[in-house]
């Protein structure tokens, strides 16, 4: 009860409004990945409260800031932050991009299990895949750093989308790096409940 009353508290700081359905989508996801961490070892947070405002509360403060019906979240790790997306996007479609056999292991075993028709996993190296088309939001969370990024999947991006890259502290020296055949559109402080860390939202677009 304890973690329904924080994670409803965290959406409404958010500004966010998810059915009490999603709600405990978001706790069950948050339970499997406890559960898996155990033997796979998705993330080095512990604890649901701390999954809570670490991993759920901070992918979902990106949701005012983005627009579009199809995301691809590179490097999704453990799901982060593609499938609290897919979650309270629902009418957006989600692909899940990663390498890692164990960690693309987990995210088809939790698109099962709670049953996401809107997300696909795509086992494989992110600079190897050649998806047929573009994306709206083509988002990571913790891949590397901006130019790298750009380099492996700023392909992805569709006409108008954006490349959205989620960072800790203002990252000027990677800003500094952005090839010229990108331009910043704006960097997004978050407000993350519960988090006592700097956050920022880094967006960029194809020049």
């Amino acid at each position: 009860m304890k973690l329904a009353a924080g994670l409803q508290r965290g959406l409404t700081a958010l500004g966010l409004s998810v059915s009490p359905a999603t709600q405990e989508q978001l706790l069950a996801y948050l339970s499997l990945l406890q559960k898996w961490n155990a033997a796979y070892n998705l993330t080095a947070v512990r604890g649901k409260e701390r999954m809570l405002t670490h991993h759920l509360l901070d992918s979902l403060a990106v949701v005012p800031h983005l627009r579009g019906s199809a995301w691809v979240d590179v490097g999704s790790g453990a799901g982060l932050p593609g499938i609290p997306l897919a979650l309270v996007r629902p009418d957006s479609s989600v692909t899940l991009v990663d390498s890692n056999h164990k960690k693309t292991a987990f995210l088809e075993q939790v698109v099962i299990e709670l049953g996401l028709r809107n997300v696909t996993v795509s086992r494989g190296r992110v600079e190897e895949w050649r998806p047929e088309q573009g994306f709206d939001v083509v988002i990571s969370r913790a891949l590397s750093d901006l130019p790298e990024f750009l380099a492996l999947a700023g392909r992805l991006c569709a006409p108008g989308g954006v490349i959205a890259a989620m960072k800790g502290v203002y990252p000027h020296e990677e800003l500094a790096q952005v090839p010229v055949s990108y331009r910043l559109q704006s960097v997004v402080e978050l407000d993350v409940p519960g988090l006592a860390a700097h956050r920022h939202l880094v967006l960029i677009q194809p020049a």
